[in-house]
């Protein structure tokens, strides 16, 4: 069992998630914005699904200061954001993974797992 950090403002998708991975056994935190994200990855996820616009602090200033702070917690961006350069822009920030909304739920498990 993994410890898994989900940061997204959309509540539903949140659940949906948060229900697919505890019924194979993750611990799930979630956060609703990025400001309760930066601090809730400081107890020490093994893994981060992460959107990128959010309130207060969106997903990229969020990786961006997770990284400064030393954090290297396996992250996979999952977002509304398809452009190459948003991808590109999200890898090169340290993201380990990304997947662009609409998204089928098999897929982040299987993308879970090999995180």
């Amino acid at each position: 069992m993994s410890k898994i950090l989900i940061i997204d403002d959309e509540k539903e998708l949140v659940t949906l998630l948060q229900d697919e991975l505890e019924a194979r056994g993750h611990q799930v935190l979630a956060a609703y914005n990025g400001a309760d994200g930066v601090s809730l990855a400081k107890k020490q996820p093994e893994l981060i699904v992460l959107d990128i616009m959010m309130p207060e602090m969106d997903g990229l200033a969020v990786l961006r200061s997770m990284r400064s702070e030393g954090n290297t917690t396996p992250t996979i961006l999952l977002t509304a954001k398809t452009q190459v350069d948003d991808r590109v822009l999200g890898l090169d920030l340290g993201a380990d993974d990304y997947i662009s909304k609409p998204f089928d739920a098999r897929e982040l498990v299987a993308r879970v797992r090999a995180a």
